[in-house]
């Protein structure tokens, strides 16, 4: 077995792959050659031993120490929040503007885009005032392209523009969101568009992604995909156009309609950011977090502050 010091050792350079190199759990245990639950036992126990140190401080503290405090009580997460505005356009514009910035931080080079009330922010704010600089090289949509007048869901027109602004190479998606039936979805994911997306998304570094209310507006067609499920189950939260409990659990369907990126393939992406509008719930964002599914968080401070007075939040491993 071992020694004492190796052990520290061992669990030092794993803590310093995670919270420093900002490596997935699994890739450090691919690494390593062992499992991803062992990692996250490793991380754990660096903690209980002191080699890794969270301050904790009041929950009205900075940003860092209330992403500290989520990295130690639900699951490990760098990102930023953001004070509440005057209202909830200035708070949007605020998160935004930290989006913008955590994506220089993390020197995003490949980036997928979700759809949603919040990404349209950002697409008018870079629209409207594009940066000085930025490393994204390449944009692709997470998803296709919704049936309503709502340019929030037209995925590849907000890929148009923020390609446009940002000096990235644009990639499409030219299929719908939702398929007419599952028999249309099955033809549809089998096509050469389809398989265009999948080799874009599996080069993509970071996914961009909101994190909305249940029930949403619009709703998906929520009641074709799901019939009652989503009652049945608490849905409380959707990214993208999958919906989720406060479990955590993703709640799926037999008969889902929904063209988008395969939830296995967005969790194999290094940097998977949660986006929080102004209007985003605890409900939603403890559902979100507890997917598992998110490296990093943008979100109003209060918001992550009200999370993590709440007594009923459990560890997860993830």
């Amino acid at each position: 077995m071992p020694d004492h010091a190796s052990k520290l050792r061992r669990l030092a350079y794993v803590a310093r792959r995670y919270y420093l190199d900002d490596q997935k759990q699994s890739d450090i245990a691919a690494e390593l050659g062992i499992s991803r639950p062992l990692v996250s036992r490793m991380l754990r126990e660096a903690r209980e031993l002191g080699v890794v140190e969270i301050t904790v401080h009041d929950p009205g503290g900075s940003s860092a120490a209330i992403l500290g405090q989520l990295g130690s009580r639900v699951c490990p997460l760098g990102g930023a929040l953001v004070p509440d505005g005057e209202d909830d356009s200035l708070t949007n514009l605020a998160l935004c503007r930290e989006t913008l910035a955590l994506l220089d931080r993390l020197d995003a080079r490949r980036v997928g885009i979700g759809w949603g009330h919040f990404i349209g922010h950002l697409v008018s704010l870079v629209e409207k005032d594009p940066p000085a600089s930025s490393p994204v090289q390449a944009l692709c949509p997470l998803l296709g392209n919704a049936g309503i007048p709502i340019r929030n869901y037209h995925s590849n027109e907000n890929v148009r523009v923020l390609a446009s602004a940002l000096g990235a190479e644009p990639s499409f998606l030219y299929l719908p969101a939702l398929a007419e039936s599952y028999e249309e979805r099955a033809v549809l994911c089998s096509t050469e568009l389809y398989h265009q997306a999948e080799q874009v998304w599996e080069r993509m570094d970071t996914a961009l992604v909101n994190i909305g209310n249940f029930p949403s507006t619009p709703d998906f067609a929520s009641v074709a995909r799901y019939g009652d499920l989503l009652q049945r189950q608490h849905a409380c939260g959707r990214l993208l156009a999958y919906f989720f409990n406060e479990e955590g659990e993703i709640i799926r369907s037999d008969h889902d309609l929904a063209i988008q990126i395969p939830l296995e393939r967005l969790s194999a992406c290094r940097n998977v950011v949660g986006l929080c509008s102004a209007n985003t719930s605890v409900r939603a964002l403890r559902g979100a977090l507890r997917t598992g599914l998110f490296t990093h968080l943008v979100a109003r401070q209060t918001l992550a502050s009200e999370l993590l007075s709440e007594s009923n939040i459990c560890n997860v491993n993830i």
